[in-house]
């Protein structure tokens, strides 16, 4: 365990080559205590790993809530991870991953850390391609592009979130959203996100304000749309950012990552006017300046709707405002 730490503090960020780095994990088997599956998570959501502390039971709570820890003076709460994907950890729940992500701080119990591995974006496989659970965004081909190759499950830590919150306020108010964004005819938003639960949200924010989109589960379906947009425009005299008012990008996708999207964008003619906002789970300086770096126009964390329709509102009348030439 305390390899893996130091191997997560050492962590540089790999978003300049389309890669990431995942912690992978067991949780446990089934019922007769067989197939003890490799499950995984992106390293940038991993605060630290800890040796399981004493656990207060809150009153109430959802049975896959086993309670809250005091970690360095931060109540966190604490979720029973294999209980949520339906395994039975054999030896007991021995670890604690701290995440950060969606502006939130929460534990995650697992039964067993394996090791960190660097893989390309192109060797994540879309869940929508494997017939995943709602639960999994992806999976991971753990060695490569190998023979037998090691399967991973990438699990959705937001759609694991919202089941645990379930009972709470619906996530749009309609009213608190303003006025509708009224978009030039013919043009649409173009939003990415791997997250069936993301994907919900966004897609309820983008009505709520009137907005016509096309959604999309990856950079790469994100990428192949704007070309096919590209192809019909020309064909009515038209540019694509006659017809794509604005990009909504994650940055954790498969096969193509939302900095390799972006970057994609802004460094082709036929798309570099286009304004592109990145809406991520990741947070933390070092993100945002990447986000810079491959020159997005706005960042926004997950999930505040309003926070998003204003930011929305802001991006898309500043790219409609005509520059001043020198």
């Amino acid at each position: 365990m305390n390899n893996v730490q130091q191997d997560i503090d050492e962590r540089s960020n790999l978003t300049s080559l389309n890669k990431l780095e995942l912690l992978l994990f067991r949780l446990g088997g089934d019922a007769e205590g067989n197939h003890s599956e490799l499950y995984a998570i992106n390293v940038f959501k991993i605060r630290e790993i800890v040796a399981m502390p004493h656990v207060t039971p809150i009153a109430d709570s959802h049975p896959h809530m086993l309670g809250v820890v005091n970690l360095r003076e931060q109540i966190i709460p604490v979720i029973n991870l294999p209980a949520v994907v339906g395994c039975i950890p054999a030896s007991g729940l021995k670890l604690l991953l701290i995440t950060e992500f969606a502006r939130t701080t929460q534990a995650f119990a697992v039964e067993a850390v394996e090791e960190i591995v660097r893989l390309e974006w192109t060797s994540v496989l879309p869940g929508d391609k494997t017939a995943s659970g709602a639960l999994v965004t992806s999976i991971a081909k753990v060695d490569g592009d190998v023979p037998n190759t090691r399967l991973a499950q990438v699990l959705d830590v937001e759609s694991i979130l919202r089941q645990l919150h379930s009972n709470e306020e619906p996530d749009v108010d309609v009213d608190s959203m303003g006025a509708p964004i009224n978009l030039p005819e013919g043009q649409v938003i173009l939003a990415a996100d791997d997250s069936v639960i993301a994907r919900a949200l966004i897609e309820n924010a983008l009505q709520a304000m009137g907005a016509k989109y096309v959604m999309t589960n990856s950079g790469k379906q994100a990428w192949d749309k704007l070309e096919a947009i590209d192809i019909a425009a020309k064909k009515e005299g038209k540019t694509a950012r006659d017809k794509v008012a604005l990009v909504l990008s994650d940055l954790e996708m498969p096969e193509m990552d939302g900095f390799t999207l972006t970057r994609n964008i802004k460094q082709d003619s036929r798309f570099s006017t286009i304004p592109v906002i990145i809406h991520s789970s990741l947070s933390g300086a070092a993100n945002e300046n990447h986000v810079n770096g491959v020159g997005a126009d706005a960042y926004i964390a997950k999930f505040v709707p309003v926070e998003l329709a204003a930011l929305l509102r802001k991006t898309l009348a500043k790219s409609n405002t005509p520059q001043k030439r020198g």
